[in-house]
């Protein structure tokens, strides 16, 4: 079994095809993280401040339900997780996710799809969740075109 897990969150579908590309490319196992509850296109309007998005990341301590907790995360040395960026860091699932398991002693490395901000905040956002990391990476930000070639020399250039 591969050392390497990219877990992934995906509500329109861009973070899931770059992250089949990115699991590929470096030879690690995939684990989708999905809401109890999926996400529907109202939900993700931002520009409507009761959207479900909008109402989740208006409230940080706000952690949507986990359709499962079945990642094998103590199977894995380093964990990439996978998510869009809303309002300039991750989506409050990812808390869920990390707050769901033992991270103790692992390597995270984050990515992201984004339609054009950066990271913000997003590490120091998610730390609390997972105070027993090793070591966090920020990793990239991605377009949902990115090559698989261009995902393997990422990696590889994180010198893990």
């Amino acid at each position: 079994m591969s050392k390497k897990l990219v877990a992934y969150f995906s509500a329109s579908g861009v973070t899931r095809k770059l992250s089949n590309n990115l699991a590929e490319a470096i030879d690690a196992d995939i684990y989708e993280i999905k809401p109890a509850v999926l996400y529907k296109g109202a939900d993700l309007n931002w520009n409507n401040p009761k959207s479900r998005s909008s109402v989740e990341m208006d409230d940080k301590t706000s952690r949507p339900e986990l359709a499962d907790k079945e990642a094998k995360i103590s199977d894995y040395d380093v964990i990439y997780i996978g998510f869009p960026i809303w309002w300039y860091v991750a989506p409050h699932i990812i808390n869920s996710f990390l707050e769901a398991y033992d991270f103790s002693g692992k390597t995270i490395v984050i990515y992201a799809t984004s339609g054009g901000s950066g990271f913000g905040n997003t590490i120091a956002e998610l730390k609390p969740s997972a105070p027993n990391v090793a070591k966090w990476i920020e990793g990239k930000i991605f377009s949902g075109r990115t090559s698989q070639d261009e995902l393997k020399k990422w990696s590889d250039n994180l010198n893990l």
